[in-house]
């Protein structure tokens, strides 16, 4: 039986803690908290798993607030809890530097498990960190040792569901039967412009039900209720639950509650001490908590602290029992990165073969040693070649394939893998085409944005896509993709380079982004007699493909153009012009090497300098210089064969080798 008089002192300690951080701020959104803090304290008093002695323990429940403007609420709960957030800490809010940054990020805040704000990515992140607990459970769980037994609770709120990649995620839940996934609605009906019935007339339990979720309904200001809906839904095995909390936004607010002024700005200093009298708080202090406000979420980190000594001890007779999967099993959860190996993939009998094929087969055998790459594809699989010889797919109630047949749900999937990522234990990878990429570009960024180790697949990567036509030949999407921080993009020009590209997707911290083509291309001997050098190059970002020693021109490119490249400098050649070839395939890789080697690749001694790349070209201009040449498009593409549209579009050998010798000094 809980104490609702305790529950009610420590969400008051919330209450008063939010909106004095906001007022010292001049910034913030105390609504949400002051709203949710019942249901909040409930939960994590009562049900959530945590300790805050071992903030990464791996069997702790996961607490996402996809809410993320809400984060008051979330840094005041971990303060009461005893996780390194002090009551300076919360002072500090929205502070330079400060551990309680205006919404949650994961790398700076303990017990913080994801970076949100973009409304609904938190929501989908949880569903994939569900998926990886039922994924690992099934891997390493035995009978009497149960190392993975967990929950992922979401808090969401009305805009959360608005969102569009709240639909795909939670399709997928439901689909996937994720019983261990546990949302809770903060539904107040109020959006920034007002009600939210200004936009919205949906039927979202309705649609929850469609998704075969479980579905319950509840004051959320009523401790009890939603003590009696938290316990039901954990009792439901093979669903996903929605908590339904009817709040009051701004509650206890004389002059702001129910209204849309309470979501975003500070309540200022008289509704402040209006507030609190009407909460039956001291309005005498600031940032004060009362003696003994804390103890329901301190009682809760002792409990958790001891399933935590529990856990450890259980690992350890696990690692007497079952040291192989014990081995495993660290390898898994402790670290994301891993030791290249040879893989033993081989193309001396392929004349052509499509980047996208180069890549399924280094799949084929990468999975084969890495036991925690788990894959999918936006309903792409076929097309992507992310499905291996033999794969299975996960499934409801079958949770040990590697493989998730997404849907068409490319933004989904991106938050979904995210989600994989921060729980641990599994490294995502997943496919669409690369005109899809816009589709997904969000959590893109916030794989980034979090140094998460995900890799994107992206196939059929340019004009060479042919027949399909303009709407999915993608022409500025490997420029966006370059211009996210973090993000490595890598557009291999052969199947040798596809090698080192997934090299680098496994060796390297955060997201990676493969680009691969459609068409296939002529696998580049790479030995004495050619002339041309180790794919290795790739890892450096930038290599010298093929060198003369008398060149007086550097003709560039990434991927596919590489090709063009090499068949311009034959022509120039036999025009007696006699050049420099170089491989792009990453510029965020090439960055990182020194000025030395940049240099000697790219020498300043040999111009002019030519880049072809068939999509925009903008952002070449830093290799090539002011006087170079870029044979590129500024235009979207046509439904043709292939080879025909590169041709009508310019971008062919011819058009490179007009491009070197306009820029040559005229004899």
């Amino acid at each position: 039986m809980i104490d609702s008089d305790a529950l009610r002192r420590a969400a008051n300690a919330v209450r008063g803690l939010t909106i004095d951080a906001v007022q010292q701020a001049n910034s913030g959104h105390p609504g949400m908290p002051l709203g949710m803090a019942d249901a909040a304290v409930t939960l994590w008093s009562h049900f959530l798993q945590f300790d805050p002695g071992h903030p990464k323990w791996p069997d702790r429940d996961r607490f996402v607030l996809s809410a993320g403007h809400g984060s008051m609420l979330l840094y005041s709960l971990l303060h009461l809890s005893g996780f390194e957030v002090s009551l300076d800490d919360i002072k500090e809010f929205r502070q330079l530097g400060s551990r309680t940054p205006g919404h949650p990020e994961c790398d700076r805040t303990p017990g913080v498990e994801t970076t949100t704000g973009p409304l609904g990515q938190g929501l989908s992140n949880g569903v994939g960190m569900a998926i990886c607990e039922r994924w690992l459970a099934n891997r390493f769980n035995r009978e009497g040792f149960q190392l993975i037994d967990h929950y992922t609770y979401v808090v969401v709120g009305d805009g959360c569901l608005m969102e569009g990649i709240s639909h795909e995620a939670c399709s997928l839940a439901g689909h996937l039967g994720l019983g261990r996934l546990i949302v809770l609605w903060d539904e107040n009906g109020i959006s920034i412009d007002g009600a939210t019935s200004l936009a919205s007339s949906d039927d979202i339990e309705a649609r929850f039900k469609s998704y075969d979720w479980h579905i319950a309904r509840v004051d959320g200001q009523d401790s009890g209720e939603v003590e009696g809906a938290l316990a039901a839904a954990r009792e439901v095995s093979e669903r996903p639950s929605l908590v339904v909390c009817e709040t009051e936004i701004g509650y206890g607010s004389p002059g702001r509650a129910g209204s849309a002024k309470a979501h975003g700005e500070p309540l200022g200093e008289e509704e402040i001490r209006l507030t609190k009298r009407n909460l039956g708080i001291d309005d005498g202090k600031a940032f004060h908590v009362p003696e003994g406000a804390n103890e329901p979420l301190r009682e809760a980190a002792k409990r958790g602290s001891r399933c935590q000594e529990e856990w450890a001890a259980c690992m350890e007779r696990y690692r007497v029992k079952y040291p192989e999967d014990a081995k495993q099993f660290d390898l898994t959860i402790g670290s994301n990165e891993a030791k290249w190996v040879n893989l033993g993939v081989d193309f001396t009998d392929d004349v052509k073969i499509a980047t996208r094929a180069a890549s399924g087969r280094v799949l084929d055998k990468l999975c084969a040693i890495r036991g925690n790459l788990v894959g999918g594809s936006a309903d792409l699989t076929g097309s992507n070649n992310t499905l291996v010889t033999g794969g299975r797919a996960l499934q409801a109630g079958a949770f040990s394939g590697r493989y998730i047949h997404y849907g068409v749900r490319e933004h989904a999937m991106g938050a979904v893998m995210n989600g994989m990522a921060l729980h641990g234990g599994i490294v995502p990878y997943g496919g669409t085409f690369l005109v899809f990429s816009d589709y997904m570009r969000p959590a893109i960024r916030l794989a980034a944005l979090m140094q998460l180790k995900v890799v994107f697949v992206f196939t059929h990567d340019s004009i060479g896509v042919g027949e399909d036509g303009p709407t999915h030949q993608p022409v500025e999407q490997i420029l966006s993709l370059r211009a996210i921080p973090g993000l490595t993009v890598i557009r291999p020009a052969d199947a040798y380079e596809t090698i080192e590209a997934w090299r680098v997707a496994v060796e390297r911290p955060g997201p990676t982004a493969l680009v691969l083509t459609r068409q296939k291309l002529p696998v580049l001997k790479r030995d004495s007699d050619s002339g041309m050098a180790d794919a290795e190059g790739l890892r450096q970002g930038a290599y010298i493909l093929v060198d003369d020693a008398e060149a007086r021109a550097i003709i560039m490119g990434s991927g596919s153009e590489v090709h063009v490249a090499l068949e311009a400098a034959e022509i120039l050649s036999r025009r007696g012009v006699r050049v420099r070839v170089v491989s792009v395939p990453s510029w965020e890789l090439y960055e990182e090497t020194d000025n030395g080697y940049r240099r000697k690749v790219m020498s300043e001694g040999v111009t002019p300098r030519v880049a072809v790349e068939a999509g925009i070209g903008i952002g070449w201009e830093r290799y090539v210089g002011r006087d170079g040449g870029i044979v590129c498009l500024d235009r979207f593409g046509e439904s043709a064969p292939g080879e025909k549209v590169f041709s009508q579009l310019g971008v062919t050998a011819d058009a490179v080798v007009k491009a070197v010798e306009n820029l040559l000094p005229k004899s």
